[in-house]
């Protein structure tokens, strides 16, 4: 399209204001997926709740603001993105589908998955009919995702998959997953990966939930026996998957940093409209606390926070779209927002006091003490924090990378630990 083809920003955003008004649910409480003490069916009602949302944001013509049109996008820019977010605040959004499914996992099929391939899933994502999860971790790898053992053997047109993945969030709900595999053991780790779509739910997955410290069951193993996958269903070439995964990593980074377009509503960070209710504050004055002088020093920190994270990430986001800032900028908003977010835990906690171990869902602090023992999740999921003080220092400021004992070894011969299955 032409720039005068293009509805001008202003024009969308009270486009989306009137049409969010008149046909979107507004927020009410907390998503019963990640809750803790929900069952499986208010987990199972939620994400076909959001499944139907996200239709009804295609239907309306809000899905997919920047994805391109002959997927079933709009194929419009991040501004006309970010005015649709700032839209959407107090609007019961199907978060769940944003990340993954729509960042990194659609973000890279755009980028590296065959015209048959993104013809088949982009539009059935932007329906809300595909929710897709990532199978990268795996029980001996930890941080280091390119030393993936799950393996992928070629046969003929199709490939056989033994191994595990873990920590994959909500696999027992979702469809499909971009999966990182091992197709090459006789060259160094990173020239040895190739990366395929995998459907979940089929003979050859066993789908093992795991329970997490607050009773939520969302995170998941699978254990891989003698899956065949069709050579159709593999993303970019063979044993070229670390290529195709440091985009994935860089789209993942930036979903967390609160930059990617391809998100619709808020993630993290400081994103009410002007005055709207600030959770501090309702907490602050729940406790009958507020007049004291700490506390209210408490509340202003965590506001400060959350707007200079919020201003952060759109300055990078900002930068690395005009090319100012090198891609793996992304992982300075990736590191804020966590750290941010882990203060912020921390700071309800002792806003809540003796009260952070209520467990009433209508108590103004209940959660506070299950968020604070969780806090440290905001600096794993999305690649560890050390990971991206990582990227940063080596890939941003171009300090000396740190020393390798793999480098140009075959796989193979690379020393490994038990695996932990």
């Amino acid at each position: 399209m032409s720039d005068t083809d293009i509805e001008s920003v202003e024009d969308f955003r009270l486009r989306a204001r009137t049409w969010l008004a008149e046909n979107f649910p507004r927020a009410e409480g907390a998503d019963a997926f990640l809750r803790r003490g929900a069952s499986e069916e208010e987990e199972l009602a939620e994400i076909d709740r959001a499944r139907g949302l996200q239709r009804k944001l295609f239907d309306g013509g809000f899905a997919g603001v920047c994805f391109p049109r002959e997927y079933g996008g709009l194929g419009l820019t991040p501004d006309h993105q970010r005015a649709l977010n700032e839209e959407c605040v107090g609007y019961a959004l199907p978060r769940i589908l944003q990340v993954p499914t729509f960042v990194p996992c659609a973000a890279v099929l755009l980028e590296f998955g065959t015209e048959e391939q993104k013809q088949h899933h982009i539009p059935a994502i932007l329906k809300g009919e595909e929710i897709w999860m990532q199978f990268l971790s795996e029980p001996s790898g930890g941080s280091d995702v390119a030393g993936a053992l799950t393996t992928a053997v070629r046969d003929g047109d199709e490939w056989v998959v033994n191994g595990s993945k873990i920590w994959t969030t909500g696999a027992w709900f979702s469809d499909y997953g971009l999966c990182l595999l091992r197709t090459n053991w006789d060259v160094p780790k990173h020239r040895g990966l190739s990366v395929f779509i995998i459907k979940i739910h089929q003979p050859g997955i066993e789908l093992h939930r795991i329970e997490m410290i607050n009773g939520s069951r969302e995170f998941c193993q699978e254990f891989i026996t003698d899956l065949r996958v069709p050579d159709s269903d593999r993303v970019g070439d063979v044993d070229q998957g670390w290529t195709v995964g440091t985009r994935w990593m860089f789209h993942e980074k930036n979903a967390m940093g609160g930059g990617s377009p391809y998100v619709t509503g808020a993630l993290g960070g400081n994103r009410n409209r002007q005055g709207a209710a600030d959770p501090m504050v309702e907490l602050a004055q729940a406790t009958g606390h507020f007049d004291d002088p700490r506390v209210r020093d408490l509340v202003g920190e965590s506001y400060m926070l959350r707007a200079a994270g919020s201003a952060l990430s759109e300055r990078i986001a900002a930068g690395m779209r005009a090319g100012v800032f090198p891609d793996n900028s992304a992982a300075i908003a990736r590191l804020v927002n966590a750290v941010v977010q882990q203060r912020n835990v921390t700071i309800a906690l002792d806003l809540a006091g003796s009260n952070a171990a209520a467990t009433l869902a209508d108590d103004p602090w209940a959660e506070q003490g299950f968020n604070f023992l969780e806090r440290q999740t905001s600096g794993i999921g999305g690649g560890t924090t050390e990971m991206a003080r990582n990227n940063i220092s080596e890939r941003v400021l171009g300090m000396p990378r740190e020393m390798t004992h793999d480098k140009n070894i075959p796989f193979r011969d690379v020393p490994k630990g038990p695996s932990g299955n």
